[in-house]
């Protein structure tokens, strides 16, 4: 099929301020064929009357009662999505607008594609990588490709990453029925890192779009520097390891693990010693 269905899923929650922007890039999309979910998790904010008064018809609304969590949050969209693909995407985002285009074009060169990432750049520095595809570190902590560098096209020529970037990212709906949704225990951060590896060793590749670009305000949603996500990213990529890495490589974890921290300090102290330098954005940690 040509232009086969695509649902977008946006997961939401006190997303007032992002909504209009993330919606409108999606009305401004060059691709035909394509149903927008949004699943509201018990917002208190303005959510759900921009909603109704701006995207009544253009969007399907789900409303929770409670704050599910992005994991299970995005699996009760796709249980009502009628796509042959899934699209996954925040709403602290703002997508080009040939965002889907060049998604099922990628995904649609091999029949064994079960994954397509997307070119996610800061929403304030558009030039700066947030990532392009993601990777993971032998403790099993996921980060993005190229994050915090230049873009200046050096992934352009890639066609194949290890795994997608919840942020922004494609998925077949037939790899989703195989693999199951995102593990709904992790609630939010590394569920694209499980799923995207169990995807992998399903036999699955993982296509890369480099025109698939989306802005991205990072970690607009829960804060950059909040105790929820710090203790969720470094329990969460504890389980992605002990779910899914083989018993040599867990073996080793703690060494790893001891690694990357230490990496994380000089890292630290080599931006303490910098002047001029926009911590907001280029913290090099979170």
């Amino acid at each position: 099929m040509k232009n086969p269905l695509v649902s977008v899923i946006i997961v939401n929650f006190n997303g007032a301020k992002f909504l209009d922007s993330c919606l409108s890039s999606l009305k401004e999309q060059t691709y035909p064929n394509f149903e927008v979910i949004v699943v509201d998790n018990g917002s208190t904010d303005s959510s759900l009357k921009i909603l109704e008064e701006g995207y009544r018809g253009f969007v399907t609304v789900i409303k929770n009662e409670i704050n599910f969590g992005f994991s299970k949050g995005n699996n009760i969209g796709i249980s009502q999505a009628n796509g042959e693909f899934v699209a996954i995407l925040n709403n602290d985002t703002q997508a080009d607008a040939r965002w889907l285009e060049e998604l099922i074009s990628a995904a649609q060169t091999d029949k064994n594609t079960g994954m397509c990432a997307t070119k996610v750049l800061f929403f304030c520095e558009r030039d700066t990588i947030d990532s392009a595809g993601v990777n993971i570190f032998w403790d099993g902590m996921s980060r993005g490709r190229g994050r915090l560098k230049k873009d200046i096209g050096q992934y352009d020529g890639d066609r194949e990453v290890l795994l997608p970037s919840g942020c922004a990212a494609l998925y077949r709906k037939s790899m989703l029925q195989e693999t199951g949704l995102f593990d709904e225990d992790f609630v939010a951060y590394c569920e694209d890192t499980d799923l995207g590896l169990r995807g992998r060793l399903a036999g699955y590749k993982c296509a890369f779009a480099p025109l698939a670009v989306v802005y991205h305000h990072y970690s607009g949603t829960a804060g950059r520097y909040s105790s929820f996500k710090a203790f969720m990213v470094e329990r969460n990529h504890f389980w992605v390891a002990l779910k899914i890495f083989p018993a040599p490589l867990l073996l080793l974890l703690p060494f790893f693990t001891v690694y990357r921290l230490a990496m994380q300090v000089l890292s630290l102290f080599g931006y303490l010693s910098k002047k001029g330098n926009n911590k907001e954005e280029r913290f090099p940690i979170l």
